[in-house]
């Protein structure tokens, strides 16, 4: 269709593809091969191609996992397929079955993100990001005090030990983004301020500002910190250079963004005043995804059907139009550069 809406800012706006589930959709069999579509094409490829062609807005990125062990040959032409949509991909590594905050497991830990990083370098990605300082719903305990700083102090050497075993100086990755999770997915790095220590403990370690903080608003929502505090450590962020993507993302539920009471719009507009903003991605969630269960034990909003008659694809590309329009509105405003 032809694109109706256009963007106003040089603000790039994407989708995480997760609306077709982890399992049988982003994440790999048991033989690395990633799900396909009954024409043959890789899933992922095929639904943002719909997502293009359908939406009014035509998305300028997206942003889609990377599992260990996945077919190199499948990664090649995912992320093929999805160039040649025009969208510039950005790759989120997933880490799992080590602890970033133990010692004991930091050689595995360190393993696993090199991997990903080299499949990254190799594929010329730009930005990667992941969630890599805790174990997703395994943490044994929340480390406050001296165990707090004892976390921040070995996940700091664990990314940057990383960078420099996988050789990233020069090459073309730019930015490194964290993703902090909600009460009980993460129990430690649960809120944008806790995360914000690693992310300076490991900048100050580097010498640089590499890693930057990805602000997911629903996690922000659920992290039991208010809107004007979230504002706050937003701006803080900002203004030391190490705010990175934001997530459009409705909290609890994960699904359309008009059930984020609100977040999104005061998060958006806090995060794009700093003119740090560069990213913005519409995540949202499949509320009967298997691989995601658990998080509906952990809370039963997250299995709320938020479609209201609609495909996952066009709840996605509505978030799209809301996110362009607020986009642009901020920019006609003066708020946004």
């Amino acid at each position: 269709m032809s694109h109706l809406l256009l963007l106003q800012s040089d603000v790039q706006l994407g989708v995480v593809p997760t609306q077709i589930k982890f399992a049988g959709g982003l994440a790999p069999d048991a033989s690395g091969r990633l799900p396909r579509e009954a024409d043959g094409r890789i899933m992922v490829v095929a639904e943002m191609d719909r997502v293009c062609g359908q939406s009014p807005v035509r998305p300028t990125c997206t942003q889609v996992t990377y599992f260990a062990g996945t077919d190199a040959g499948d990664i090649a032409e995912m992320f093929g397929g999805l160039r040649a949509l025009g969208l510039e991909v950005h790759m989120i590594m997933m880490v799992a079955g080590a602890n970033p905050m133990e010692p004991s497991d930091e050689d595995a830990v360190v393993a696993q993100l090199v991997g990903g990083l080299a499949i990254a370098k190799e594929h010329h990605i730009t930005h990667v990001s992941s969630t890599s300082v805790e174990e997703w719903m395994r943490g044994d305990r929340r480390r406050d005090g001296a165990d707090f700083d004892a976390a921040v102090a070995q996940t700091v050497k664990v990314h940057a030990r990383a960078v420099r075993e996988a050789g990233l100086e020069g090459s073309s990755i730019v930015n490194w983004h964290l993703e902090f999770l909600r009460p009980g997915e993460f129990k430690t790095f649960t809120d944008i301020g806790r995360v914000w220590q690693f992310v300076q403990g490991v900048n100050k370690e580097l010498g640089k500002t590499f890693f930057k903080i990805l602000a997911d608003a629903a996690h922000c929502g659920d992290s039991g910190l208010s809107i004007p505090e979230n504002q706050v450590l937003i701006k803080k962020v900002a203004a030391a250079g190490e705010l990175g993507i934001f997530h459009a993302s409705a909290k609890t539920t994960r699904g359309c963004l008009s059930t984020d009471d609100g977040w999104i719009a005061a998060l958006l507009g806090t995060a794009a005043s700093t003119g740090e903003l560069r990213h913005v991605f519409v995540e949202v969630f499949h509320h009967e995804d298997e691989g995601l269960a658990p998080l509906r034990a952990l809370d039963p909003g997250h299995g709320i059907d938020t479609r209201d008659g609609r495909t996952y694809t066009q709840v996605v590309i509505d978030g799209l139009v809301d996110v362009a329009r607020r986009l642009n509105n901020l920019k006609a405003r003066g708020i946004l550069k």
